[in-house]
C-alpha cells in the first residue's frame, strides 16, 4: 500500500441542535503518516475522524482532500477508507474468513483473488487458525485482529481507527499496540488514530494533535508535545505534571516549601515541571523541602507524593531506598526542566 495525503481546510461541525462539536480546523497529514487525535471526551477528535471518513459533512466552507481529489461531498462507500471501531462492528453471522472477505466481495473481486487476499490477511494478523471460527467464539483481542484484517484487506487509501483498544485489558492493549505499530510501519498507509490514552498516542503517532474544546491545542511529534507543550492543558494531558502558583522574583518562583528556578525570559504564567525532573538531594543543595505523604514502589521506579508545606508535589525516583509516610525529603529541579506556560491557548 502507498499513503495518501489528507488535507482539511476550515473543517468545523455544528449539529442541528446548535451544538458546536468542532471549530473550523486546518490539518495536513503526510502520505504514510500516522497521526493521533488525542484529547478528553467531547474535544472534537471523533467528529474530526468522522469528517475524514465521510460519516459527517463539515459546515459550509469546509473542505476535505485526499491527495488532489476533493472528497468533501463523496460518501464513505466511495472514499476507499478502512475503519476500525472500539466495538469491532464485525458480522456475527459470518466466520472470521467471511468477515475479512466481505469488503472484497462488495468490490467485485474474483473468488480466486479474494481467497488469496484473505489468506494474506490471516497470515499478516497471525490468525490463520481462526479462519473458520464464528465471531462469538473469539476473545476481544482476536476480534480486534479480525477487524484490522477486514479494514486493510481492500487496500484502502486511508486507515481510520476510533479508540480501537479501549475495551481491552491493559496487557492485551500493550500487545495489540505493538501489533498495530508493526502493521502501520509495514504497510506505510496513511492512518488517523483517535484515542484519549496518552501512552497509545506517544507509542503510535508520528505526530499527535492534542484537541480541546473543539480545537487543536497543539500538533507535533511525541517528543515536541511532551517536552515543549504549548500550554498548561497540553502539558497536563501528556504525562503527569507538578504545578506551582507562587510569586515570581529574581528568576525564581517562591512558594511555602521553598522555590524553583524559572527558565530564562519567563514571564507571568503557570509554572510546571514533570515528576522525573524533581531530584532528591542533600539538604544543603535543596531548593525546597517536605514530607512524604505516600510512596508507591512500581518496580523500575518509586512514585512519591510529597507535602512541601501545603503544596503537593509528585516525584518519580530511581532511588532504591524504602520511603515511608512522614520521611523528610529535600528536592531541586533544574531551570531547563521548568516550563512557564500560559493556562490555555486562545
Amino acid at each position: 500500500m502507498s499513503g495518501t495525503p489528507i488535507t482539511l481546510r476550515g473543517c468545523g461541525k455544528t449539529f442541528d441542535d446548535g451544538t458546536r462539536a468542532l471549530h473550523p480546523i486546518d490539518l495536513q497529514i503526510a502520505p504514510g503518516e500516522t497521526i493521533v487525535l488525542l484529547g478528553p471526551s467531547g474535544c472534537g477528535k471523533t467528529t474530526t475522524l468522522r469528517i475524514i471518513a465521510g460519516l459527517e459533512s463539515p459546515d459550509d466552507g469546509g473542505q476535505v482532500n485526499f491527495g488532489d481529489q476533493d472528497v468533501t461531498a463523496v460518501p464513505i462507500e466511495r472514499r476507499n477508507v478502512g475503519m476500525v471501531f472500539q466495538s469491532y462492528a464485525l458480522f456475527p453471522n459470518m466466520t472470521v474468513a467471511g468477515n475479512i472477505e466481505y469488503g472484497l466481495k462488495v468490490r467485485g473481486m474474483p473468488a480466486g483473488q479474494r481467497a488469496a487476499r484473505v489468506g494474506e490477511m490471516l497470515a499478516m494478523m497471525r490468525i490463520e487458525a481462526l479462519a473458520s471460527r464464528r465471531i462469538d467464539q473469539l476473545s476481544g483481542g482476536q476480534r480486534q485482529r479480525v477487524a484490522l484484517a477486514r479494514a486493510i484487506a481492500p487496500q484502502p487509501r486511508v486507515l481510520l481507527l476510533d479508540e480501537p483498544l479501549t475495551a481491552l485489558d491493559a496487557k492485551l492493549r500493550e500487545d495489540l499496540r505493538l501489533e498495530i505499530d508493526r502493521l502501520l510501519r509495514s504497510l506505510r498507509i496513511t492512518a488517523v488514530y483517535v484515542t484519549h490514552d496518552q501512552a497509545e498516542a506517544m507509542a503510535l503517532g508520528d505526530r499527535i494533535a492534542v484537541m480541546s474544546n473543539g480545537r487543536i491545542a497543539q500538533i507535533g511529534t511525541p517528543h515536541e508535545i511532551y517536552f515543549s507543550p504549548a500550554d498548561a492543558f497540553v502539558a497536563d494531558f501528556i504525562g503527569a505534571m507538578n504545578r506551582l502558583e507562587g510569586q515570581a522574583e529574581d528568576g525564581r518562583v517562591r512558594f511555602a516549601g521553598g522555590w524553583v528556578p524559572l527558565p530564562p525570559g519567563a514571564g507571568a504564567s503557570t509554572v510546571m515541571f514533570r515528576p522525573e525532573d524533581l531530584r532528591l538531594v542533600d539538604p544543603t543543595q535543596a531548593q525546597f523541602s517536605g514530607q512524604v505523604i505516600s510512596s508507591f514502589f512500581l518496580g523500575d521506579h518509586t512514585r512519591l507524593v510529597i507535602d512541601a508545606q501545603g503544596v503537593q508535589l509528585v516525584a518519580r525516583v530511581q532511588d532504591r531506598r524504602v520511603f515511608r509516610p512522614g520521611d523528610a525529603v529535600h528536592g531541586c529541579v533544574d531551570a531547563s526542566a521548568v516550563l512557564a506556560l500560559p493556562s490555555a491557548l486562545t
